[in-house]
């Protein structure tokens, strides 16, 4: 036993960084921490009995952190860590590596942390994940190992995350006397009630006791607790999201207006109108909230933006007597996704007026930008000194025009130089950001290729081919789009060159949804050849894509094509048409119609089998 401890005291924060890395995401900093320490320190013992029996040391310790972060922890009762204060590690590297993996399972977590963090070999880090209960500990690795880590060499990590350093705050310093006096009345009130219940004999239910969440709920819905960032905050921090956006808007003193967009946000009155984002809930804030932005868009409108510590941005709106309230999530927005918030949807004689966006404080100029008209420059638009800009609406409708024009903005030198990209507005309350990534071969390289910003002429004119695809996105939902043509292929009989490519919708809770066509050349109709909700495919952990669709030449006759990613060696098609192909691309006769569509399947370089998308599976074996 004591050489257990000694390891455990030894390496400790490597322990707590690997339990932190292998739990999900979705708890918070805060919570993961403390668990993650629980889970080191509950191993103690059981690794020290796996030792006795003749176990190495440092695998019983890694075997039990595993087994409590990847399964079921009990609930954390308040008095677990330090009370009235909120924790959160130092390193912002950890919460980076975090998000790199929050779409992986939790053994998956832990392989990547094995391998690509404490350098262990696939082999070992495969036993260790069999030992702590994995279900399939090779695949688990296998998924692991193909994450890149994006921010150091896995022997300068150590100085880069300490999960053992840790920043605290206090969750609210003013409201913790009040809720002790608020539970030691609770308790007073209940042990009244069941005095007199016992006393009267009475065998109906008993009164329930006060409220005990009142008080910190009604404080965090008082406007003169409203968090205010100092307006340069944003240029003298690590973290560019809506956390560092100041307080604007010529009403941020209007303490009337204020208020009663919180007391709409906590009880909504009869007739207001309630809308939020998939997966957003609507709830109360059980903190004071930030604001971001307090004024009036347009005459007789005013707007307040609201910012909670769960993430979840809130727009309040009053057109006269009318009231109304919107939730988006923005769990994990940067640069690029917290650039924009849409204040105001205008409306002219029943068609879409302007819309007036307020821009985050790193952006330095704003344009608009027609995705019609790829080669038309972008049209410059005046940023007022409340960081407000107004667009006029498109006139096109029909799946033949792009959805209104796009916001194109530069952010500011002082953040990064020479950086552009592109935000649609497909009716949320936050822009999505647009993204496209070229064919490997357009540059002369082999490897997979990062999306990059969607403002070169190349990206430009392939989103004015495909953006009738963005009608279809829920610009509630989604927080990016991406546009990856992976494939080009020789059509037959000599009718030119097919573009294949994969629109990928990420949302904000990582959730992806993909549409996946071919456009012949010239100006031929897109064959659409797969939609696919939820799934990995054309993402950072779905790089390896086939797809098949069946296309009609000129001539009328029917043909059975496929294409696949960089890494398809070869592809197969099984049942109503038999044929295999060498390489990347596949045609043959279609099936005869009415017959059962054939089966294609695609090999990769490693031997890892493909099987090509369709409208109910991501395509992986």
């Amino acid at each position: 036993m004591r050489q257990v401890e000694a390891v455990v005291v030894e390496r400790y924060p490597r322990w707590v960084r690997l339990a932190y890395l292998t739990l999900p995401a979705g708890l918070g900093r805060h919570t993961r921490v403390l668990r993650a320490h629980r889970a080191v320190q509950q191993s103690l013992n059981p690794a020290g009995r796996r030792v006795a029996q003749g176990a190495d040391p440092l695998d019983a310790l890694r075997a039990e952190v595993l087994r409590r972060a990847a399964g079921r922890m009990l609930p954390l009762p308040p008095w677990v860590g330090v009370w009235g204060l909120r924790i959160w590690p130092s390193a912002e590297g950890l919460d980076e590596a975090s998000r790199d993996l929050a779409a992986l399972p939790a053994f998956a977590r832990a392989a990547h942390v094995l391998c690509r963090w404490d350098g262990l070999s696939e082999e070992h880090a495969a036993r260790i994940l069999a030992s702590a209960g994995a279900p399939d500990p090779a695949g688990a690795v296998r998924v692991g190992f193909a994450v890149i880590p994006q921010n150091a060499a896995v022997g300068e990590r150590d100085a880069v995350v300490h999960p053992g350093h840790v920043h605290t705050r206090p969750a609210d310093l003013l409201l913790r006397r009040a809720r002790a006096r608020t539970g030691w009345a609770g308790l007073g009130v209940l042990a009244l009630c069941a005095a007199l219940a016992t006393a009267s004999g009475g065998g109906g239910a008993p009164a329930p006791g006060p409220y005990a969440g009142a008080p910190a709920a009604r404080a965090a819905l008082d406007p003169g607790r409203l968090v205010r960032v100092p307006g340069p905050a944003w240029s003298d921090t690590g973290r560019l999201d809506f956390t560092a956006w100041p307080a604007r808007g010529d009403r941020t003193a209007d303490r009337a207006l204020l208020a009663r967009a919180l007391a709409t946000w906590g009880t909504p009155p009869a007739g207001a109108t309630i809308t939020a984002a998939p997966a957003t809930s609507t709830r109360p804030p059980l903190q004071a909230p930030q604001l971001l932005y307090a004024g009036q868009p347009e005459k007789g409108v005013s707007v307040v933006v609201l910012l909670d510590a769960d993430g979840r941005l809130v727009r309040y709106t009053e057109r006269g007597t009318a009231r109304s309230m919107d939730f988006a999530q923005t769990n994990d927005a940067g640069v690029t996704t917290a650039a924009s918030v849409v204040l105001l949807r205008g409306d002219v004689q029943g068609k879409a007026g302007p819309a007036v966006q307020l821009l985050a404080p790193w952006i330095a100029t704003a344009a608009v930008r027609d995705l019609n008209a790829p080669s038309t420059p972008a049209r410059p638009l005046p940023v007022a000194g409340d960081g407000t800009v107004t667009l006029r609406a498109g006139g096109g409708t029909g799946c033949a025009t792009a959805p209104e024009p796009a916001l194109e903005v530069a952010s500011s030198a002082r953040i990064v130089e020479k950086h552009a990209f592109l935000l649609a507005d497909l009716g949320g309350l936050l822009p999505v950001h647009l993204t496209y990534t070229p064919l490997p071969e357009a540059a002369g390289v082999a490897h997979a290729r990062q999306p990059r910003e969607a403002t070169g002429s190349a990206a430009l004119e392939r989103w004015a081919r495909e953006a009738c695809v963005l009608r279809e996105v829920d610009g509630r939902a989604v927080r990016s789009v991406n546009l990856w043509d992976f494939a080009r292929a020789d059509l037959p009989e000599g009718a030119g060159q097919g573009l294949w490519s994969c629109v990928r919708a990420t949302h904000w809770t990582g959730r992806g949804d993909v549409v996946v066509r071919l456009r012949p050349p010239g100006g031929g109709q897109p064959v659409t050849a797969a939609k696919v909700p939820a799934t990995a495919a054309c993402g950072r952990f779905g790089q390896h894509v086939l797809a098949a669709a069946v296309w009609r030449a000129p001539s009328g006759r029917a043909y059975q094509l496929a294409a696949g990613s960089r890494e398809v060696s070869d592809i197969t098609a099984s049942g109503s048409v038999r044929a295999r192909a060498t390489g990347r691309t596949f045609a043959a006769p279609a099936a005869p119609p009415g017959a059962t569509p054939p089966v294609l399947t695609a090999r990769l370089h490693s031997g890892t089998s493909l099987t090509a998308l369709d409208g109910e599976s991501g395509g992986r074996d």
